[in-house]
């Protein structure tokens, strides 16, 4: 069958069709968002193709059309930069790891539904979550997605990876040879110290979109969050918020409403910080400030 191509503003995208349908089968550009058509020559789009957008390193969105029914094995797979996926809430097929290894996969979201509304925009990043965090294909499932069911089970499936032992998966990491060998992935310290780099950002991804959390679970994810940050044995929150969101008011503000920000802990989070993310230091120094004042009065009205 003849391949087609059709241009898109920095790029091309490959299709064929099939029985008065087409299918994308491959894209080549640099393109940061890419909008799916739903038609080519008045043939509904119908399939992304295996590998389509195997290891592209610049797409950051993809939008989809309503006429997709179904995304091939690897299709997004190895997209590093992949952040947000725009597509209809129907029934899909999904072929192996069409998302694998997305890392940054961040949100995946009805383009028909409401984007402002809290269910909507948690719901989005909790359904991402299953594929980039949670290693959970069975809960990628965009016809229950938000339900009491589907929440539960999401929980589940997070508190159950926020229970393993640090050091699990450690050997047989190194029985398989996943790592080179003399790499620092093969210090256990430093593998432990990755576990709970990603237990932290999955607390704080679930405490950030809480549609349907329960109080246990918040406390649970809470406590967690507390005991690895600035000051305590080891420091996982703080070290994710400052080297991955480091200008990121959304996250300090998350910290100090959390509580991970105390007199104890702020002059090294200051020095940690040195000379960079200066307007996130201001917000951190005028927080800082604010409760040294009210922990002053409350005193001087005590005494």
């Amino acid at each position: 069958m003849r391949i087609k191509e059709t241009d898109t503003p920095q790029g091309v995208l490959q299709y064929r069709l099939i029985d008065n349908q087409a299918e994308i089968i491959g894209y080549r550009g640099k393109d940061l968002e890419v909008v799916i058509p739903d038609r080519m020559e008045d043939c509904p789009v119908t399939c992304i193709g295996k590998k389509a957008f195997l290891s592209n390193k610049m797409l950051k969105q993809i939008t989809l059309p309503d006429s997709i029914m179904r995304i091939d094995d690897w299709a997004f797979a190895c997209c590093a930069k992949l952040t947000k996926i725009i597509l209809p809430y129907h029934k899909l097929e999904i072929g192996q790891g069409a998302f694998r290894e997305c890392d940054r996969l961040e949100q995946i979201i009805d383009e028909q539904g409401d984007m402002t509304g809290k269910k909507t925009i948690d719901v989005g990043y909790l359904l991402a979550a299953t594929m980039s965090r949670l290693n959970a294909f069975y809960l990628f499932d965009f016809e229950n997605a938000g339900t009491d069911n589907w929440l539960a089970q999401w929980d589940t499936r997070m508190l159950n990876l926020m229970g393993l032992d640090d050091a699990d998966g450690f050997s047989r990491m190194l029985l398989c040879g996943e790592e080179d060998y003399g790499s620092k992935e093969n210090n256990l310290e430093y593998y432990m110290s990755q576990q709970r780099k990603g237990k932290v950002r999955l607390a704080m991804l679930r405490l950030m979109h809480d549609y349907g959390l329960q109080e246990a679970a918040r406390a649970y994810l809470r406590n967690y969050l507390l005991e690895h940050m600035k000051g305590q044995a080891t420091e996982e929150t703080w070290l994710v918020v400052l080297e991955e969101h480091g200008d990121e008011r959304e996250y300090y503000r998350f910290l100090t409403e959390l509580g991970c920000v105390t007199t104890e802990n702020f002059q090294s989070m200051m020095e940690d910080m040195g000379d960079n993310h200066t307007e996130m230091k201001a917000y951190l120094m005028r927080y800082h400030s604010e409760q040294n004042t009210k922990e002053d009065a409350f005193d001087a009205f005590v005494l």
